[in-house]
């Protein structure tokens, strides 16, 4: 399995693993500009050249960073995807010197074993201002915000 940078033929890719969990209410659906924007911010794994793992980091602070769209193609859970994506996440989050990694997300025990400790979401102004504020969920959010230390 290889783990890269997103590329513009990706987009396909990536819409669909999003679109698919979005209709089970367990991502955000974004749109192709919402991707397109952020294509930097992807990485995907790849295996028999087929994208079948996705993520983004995105910066909220200059200390803060989150893990986002983390999604892996049905046929692939299970397989260490998710993780390989997550670790990869954590080592660029290390390389840009922020100090800590959150996901809103409801894969508890997924982002525990990882090492991330859960948070109240009221621990984390920068998220909350920046994407909560406009999200149709704000005054229903039923997902765990959880936190990882990565550096000192």
């Amino acid at each position: 399995m290889l783990i890269r940078k997103a590329v513009m033929s990706d987009t396909e890719s990536i819409y669909k693993l999003i679109s698919e969990y979005a209709k089970e209410g367990k991502l955000l659906a974004r749109t192709y500009s919402s991707i397109y924007e952020n294509l930097q911010s992807f990485l995907v794994a790849v295996l028999n050249n087929e994208v079948v793992g996705i993520t983004s980091l995105t910066i909220l602070d200059q200390n803060l960073a989150e893990v986002r769209s983390l999604a892996v193609s049905p046929a692939y859970v299970g397989k260490g995807i998710g993780k390989a994506l997550v670790l990869q996440i954590i080592k660029e989050t290390e390389n840009l010197e922020i100090t800590k990694l959150i996901s809103l997300t409801y894969q508890i025990e997924f982002f525990s074993k990882i090492g991330f400790n859960r948070v109240d979401k009221n621990e984390l102004p920068q998220k909350m201002w920046k994407d909560c504020i406009n999200c149709p969920k704000l005054h229903s959010c039923d997902e765990t915000a959880m936190l990882l230390n990565v550096l000192p």
